[in-house]
């Protein structure tokens, strides 16, 4: 069985930028996806079409083919109050660097990094944290196997480990 459209594929590896590893997912919890689903980056998938079980693989996806160049005008000041639960601004939760999920004006979930604050503002980089780089990937194919109806259907995996990634209203595995 080889990597291609509508199986489910589990990845172990590692991911470096600049030199520096920043994820390792082991084969004991790999990375496990409905390939060709569009739930991946299409180069990422692209570099894995066609390995075998076993197979290893060492690739780099230049930043345009990953998360893009940094866009400067997802680097936006919020008004402070916008950080407010009952009227109360909650400190703890405005440190340089913290990571903020929050929801724009149509209900979509943004994720941001507190860049820097202020008395009235809060500067928030709604950017990918991996914006701006190159990614370099190596590891192995740990497993490949025929994608179930529901997962053609639902567009994902379904496993204890994937269930908290459901997002489709409709989808009511009872294995999900």
């Amino acid at each position: 069985m080889i990597v291609e459209n509508n199986k489910v594929v589990s990845l172990s590896y590692e991911l470096k930028v600049n030199g520096e590893t920043v994820e390792t997912v082991g084969a004991d919890s790999p990375l496990m996806f409905l390939f060709g689903a569009g739930n991946l980056l299409p180069k990422f998938e692209k570099n894995l079409d066609g390995l075998k079980l076993n197979d290893s693989f060492d690739f780099e996806l230049v930043s345009a083919d990953a998360y893009g160049p940094v866009n400067e005008d997802a680097i936006v000041d919020v008004p402070m109050q916008a950080f407010a639960v009952d009227g109360e601004i909650d400190r703890n939760l405005l440190n340089v660097g913290h990571h903020i999920p929050m929801l724009d004006q149509s209900g979509n979930r943004l994720n941001g990094i507190v860049v820097k604050f202020d008395d009235e503002f809060v500067t928030m980089d709604f950017n990918h944290p991996l914006a701006g780089n190159d990614l370099h990937f190596s590891g192995k194919v740990v497993e490949i196997r025929e994608a179930s109806a529901d997962e053609l259907e639902h567009g994902h995996v379904h496993s204890p480990e994937s269930c908290s990634n459901c997002t489709d209203p409709d989808c009511h595995s009872k294995e999900h």
